[in-house]
C-alpha cells in the first residue's frame, strides 16, 4: 500500500473542477452534529459572517442535535440541519442540487474501535460507502473542494520513537482505521483519476466538550463523577498525541480554504502522554481515589503508540495549535462536571446502555 499512498502529488492545485467558490461561501457539512464537526461549524459561523452552512448528520448515538443548541440566534439562522445518511445516493444528490455547496467536509464516520471490533458493518457503510457517494454527487454537480476528515490510525502503530508522514504507508490495525483507510484511498482515487479538488487531514487524539462518553477522556470523566470503577486497557502505557477540539477545527479551516488539492496535511499537537497518566490527572482533578482505576484485558489489536508530524500544516499553512493540553484538559473536565445533564441523557440512550452491557462489563469480569 505504500506506493499508492506515495501518488498523491506534492504541491499540485492542478486539474480541479471549474466551478469557482462564490463570495458567500456555502459549505456541505456531514456529520456536523457529532463531536468534531459541530465544533467546526461554530467556529465557521462565528468567524465567516457571509457563510452559510448545511449539516447533513445521521443523527446515530453520538450525533445530537443538542451540540449545536447553544448556537446564537444570528450563526443559528445560517445553519440548516438535515437528517440523512451520505450513503443515501439519491438524498446526497437532491442536496447538492439544491443547495450547490462551494465546498463539503465529510465528517461523518463511525469513530468507535470497539464498537468496529464487535460489527463492522457500520463502518463499511458510512466510512467507505458513504465517502465514495459523496465524492461521486460532488464530482457530478461541479462542487469546488471536497475535504476528507481522516484519523492518524490509519497509519497503524509507532515504537517509542518517531512521528508518522504524510508520506508514511499505511497500515490500520482495526477495522475502524481500515474503514478510514479505505476512504482516503477513494479520495486519493477521485483527484487522481477525475481531477477532483479533493484534500485529507489526519489528526491525533481530540477531546474537548460535547465528545460523547465512549473516548477516553470523557469516559473517564464521567465514571469519576460518579464513582464508578475506571476501566483501564492492559497496562494504561498507550501513548498519543492529544490535541483540543478548537485546534483541530482551525486546522480544518486552514486546509479548506488554502490546502492544495491532493494534498494530506497531519494535524497534531506534540502533546504526548500515555492513558493511564491521562486518567490519574483527572482523578486528581475531581479529587477522587485512584483505586477506582481498574486494569481490564488489552483491547484487540490495540495500537501502542501514535503521533505525527505536523511540519506540513505548519510551515504550508501557517498553523498553530492555540492551546496547551493541561489548559484545555481543565476546561474539557470542568465542561462535563457544569453539564451532567448533557452526558447523563445519553448514558440513557439504549444503544450505549446495551453495548456498554455487552463489552466493558464483560472485559471487568475479566481483569488483569
Amino acid at each position: 500500500m505504500e506506493s499508492a499512498q506515495k501518488g498523491l502529488p506534492a504541491g499540485t492545485c492542478g486539474r480541479i473542477l471549474s466551478r469557482k467558490p462564490s463570495y458567500c461561501m456555502k459549505i456541505l457539512v456531514t456529520g456536523g452534529c457529532g463531536f468534531i464537526g459541530s465544533h467546526f461549524i461554530r467556529r465557521v459561523l462565528a468567524r465567516q459572517a457571509a457563510a452559510r452552512v448545511l449539516n447533513l448528520d445521521k443523527m446515530t448515538y453520538a450525533g445530537r442535535g443538542r451540540n449545536l443548541a447553544d448556537l446564537p440566534s444570528a450563526d443559528a439562522r445560517r445553519h440548516r440541519l438535515v437528517r440523512g445518511d451520505i450513503a443515501d445516493r439519491a438524498k446526497v444528490r437532491r442536496l447538492l442540487r439544491r443547495f450547490k455547496p462551494d465546498a463539503i467536509v465529510n465528517f461523518a464516520a463511525e469513530t468507535h474501535v470497539d464498537r468496529s471490533i464487535v460489527d463492522a458493518s457500520d463502518f463499511l457503510r458510512t466510512n467507505v460507502s458513504g465517502t465514495q457517494v459523496l465524492l461521486e454527487a460532488a464530482r457530478e454537480f461541479e462542487v469546488p473542494k471536497f475535504l476528507q476528515v481522516s484519523t492518524d490510525e490509519v497509519y497503524g502503530t509507532l515504537g517509542v520513537k518517531g512521528k508518522f508522514r504524510e508520506d508514511d504507508s499505511l497500515e490500520p490495525n482495526s477495522p475502524y482505521s481500515a474503514s478510514k483507510a479505505s476512504a482516503d484511498l477513494f479520495c486519493r482515487a477521485a483527484h487522481e483519476t477525475y481531477g477532483q479538488h479533493v484534500t485529507i487531514s489526519r489528526c491525533c487524539n481530540n477531546y474537548g466538550p460535547f465528545q460523547f462518553p465512549e473516548k477516553l477522556i470523557p469516559l473517564m470523566v464521567v465514571r469519576a463523577l460518579e464513582n464508578r470503577k475506571l476501566p483501564v486497557y492492559g497496562d494504561g502505557l498507550q501513548v498519543r498525541d492529544w490535541i483540543y477540539v478548537v485546534d483541530h477545527a482551525d486546522a480544518i479551516w486552514r486546509i479548506l480554504k488554502r490546502g492544495c488539492a491532493g494534498e494530506i496535511y497531519n494535524v497534531g499537537s506534540t502533546e504526548e502522554h500515555p492513558n493511564l497518566w491521562i486518567v490519574k490527572r483527572i482523578l486528581k482533578m475531581l479529587g477522587r481515589p485512584e483505586s477506582l482505576i481498574e486494569h481490564v484485558p488489552d483491547r484487540l489489536g490495540h495500537d501502542r503508540r501514535y503521533a505525527v508530524d505536523s511540519a506540513k500544516l505548519r510551515r504550508e499553512l501557517g498553523w498553530r495549535p492555540g492551546h496547551s493540553f493541561g489548559d484545555a484538559l481543565a476546561e474539557t473536565v470542568r465542561w462535563y462536571m457544569e453539564n451532567p445533564a448533557w452526558w447523563r441523557r445519553l448514558q440513557r440512550l439504549r444503544d450505549h446502555r446495551q453495548f456498554q452491557d455487552r463489552y466493558y462489563r464483560k472485559k471487568e469480569r475479566r481483569r488483569v
